[in-house]
């Protein structure tokens, strides 16, 4: 039986903001990292799935640390991305609502660094950041890690993937007496390496709900197209999930681009995110998306790692992820807080066996589907126009003159009769 987070050593002011945030009941976890990091002092490594509350997990015990009297940095947390950074330093900052002496700082690219650096001068005790902002920061010598005691490196999996060459001069900067905690979903050779390298031998080890890396609430399909029905067939798909939301993922920039035009020239609600965007595009986009203005999000991987929201139905893999890691974190997108998820890989023949690799190393099982037959995918076509058509605003550039004469061409027709007509046109033209 799951316990409640008040029984877990945390304070009565993080209870309070527990509280009014609705949150009571620990998952895995937090049930087991939270006394750990509260009650000892050894580094700690925890393998955990997205969405199973590991930012709680670290971050209240964190919180809770924090030496008032001590004006000095204490805390680093590292995130791959400044999603996924900002995600955590709104939660720090709720959870940290009753203790405002706490002082924690969010540095990540797209915002001024001066504006960053005059913060620091400040007592600062949590710093919430992304690799590449903090280490230029550090070199410019405006952050100070000689008193530093926790050190958390948040999906690490996913940083020493993309952003390893920031990483390493961060960690043999961080002082020997520093505690390191390392949260991942998977434990790629590469990152035994750091671990074994960069932390201490007699570290904690803990492993939250693992048993299956795809997530038991996941439902695993694929199904194999031609490269020129691709399209159509994600189309279709989307019309079988209307009225759930959803991300797409795309293995480039040029890819989600693409998609997302597509998308936008059928009226479909939906937007594109990829690290190419500005700061203020990609959080203009995610908050429309978190908001329900937007029904899908068009994404490469590494964007997409600060999404968490729990009404997601369904993720779709355009492109077959390179690797296992990055399948995890995809699907992970759906099916948190213990709801049911789909996640839909569109593949073509020469990658049907990549999909039996997934199978073996990750220990789930993909069921394979069947693609839109023509006339369903002709149908769907057809719906997709038509719903583009009723979200078209109207043109007030076009004269009264020629809607007057239009009009005189169909004023004899029913509303029936001149459905049946546009229809039957639309179908000559795109058979």
């Amino acid at each position: 039986m799951s316990k409640l987070l008040s029984e877990l050593g945390i304070n009565s002011q993080l209870q309070q903001a527990l509280n009014d945030l609705e949150i009571t009941v620990a998952t895995d976890i937090q049930e087991q990292v939270i006394p750990m990091v509260l009650n000892q002092t050894e580094d700690l490594v925890a393998l955990a799935k997205t969405g199973t509350g590991k930012t709680a997990a670290f971050g209240l015990s964190l919180i809770q640390l924090v030496d008032l009297e001590n004006d000095n940095l204490q805390t680093v947390i590292l995130s791959p991305t400044r999603e996924l950074s900002q995600q955590i330093y709104n939660n720090l900052i709720s959870y940290s609502k009753y203790i405002p002496e706490v002082s924690i700082v969010l540095l990540t690219g797209g915002s001024p660094i001066k504006t960053q650096e005059k913060e620091l001068k400040s007592p600062t005790h949590i710093v919430v950041a992304t690799p590449g902002r903090f280490l230029e920061l550090l070199e410019k010598s405006s952050l100070d890690v000689k008193d530093l005691k926790n050190f958390v490196l948040d999906e690490a999996d996913e940083m020493f993937q993309g952003l390893k060459e920031n990483l390493m001069p961060i960690l043999k900067a961080m002082p020997k007496t520093r505690r390191t905690l390392l949260f991942s979903a998977t434990m790629p050779g590469e990152l035994k390496d750091i671990v074994h390298n960069y932390m201490h031998k007699n570290q904690l080890s803990v492993h939250s709900d693992m048993a299956t890396l795809g997530h038991v609430g996941i439902d695993h399909q694929y199904m194999v197209v031609e490269p020129i029905e691709k399209l159509d067939v994600l189309l279709h798909f989307l019309s079988t999930q209307e009225g759930g939301r959803g991300i797409i993922f795309c293995k480039t920039k040029a890819a989600v681009n693409k998609l997302a035009k597509n998308l936008a020239i059928r009226k479909i609600s939906s937007g594109a995110l990829h690290g190419s965007l500005t700061q203020g595009i990609r959080d203009r986009i995610m908050d429309q998306f978190r908001e329900g203005h937007l029904d899908i999000l068009v994404a490469t991987d590494l964007v997409a790692r600060g999404i968490d929201i729990k009404e997601l139905a369904y993720v779709v893999n355009y492109h077959l992820p390179d690797t296992h890691e990055a399948y995890v974190h995809r699907s992970g997108r759906t099916g948190r807080a213990g709801a049911n998820g789909l996640s839909m890989t569109i593949i073509q023949k020469d990658e049907i066996e990549g999909i039996g690799r997934f199978e073996e190393e990750l220990g789930i099982h993909f069921k394979p589907v069947d693609k839109a037959n023509e006339n369903d995918i002709e149908s769907n076509n057809a719906l997709v126009w038509a719903k583009k058509v009723f979200k078209t605003k109207p043109n007030r550039e076009i004269s009264e003159e020629l809607k007057q004469r239009v009009k005189t061409v169909f004023h004899h027709l029913t509303k029936e009769e001149l459905i049946d007509k546009v229809l039957a046109n639309y179908w000559a033209e795109n058979k």
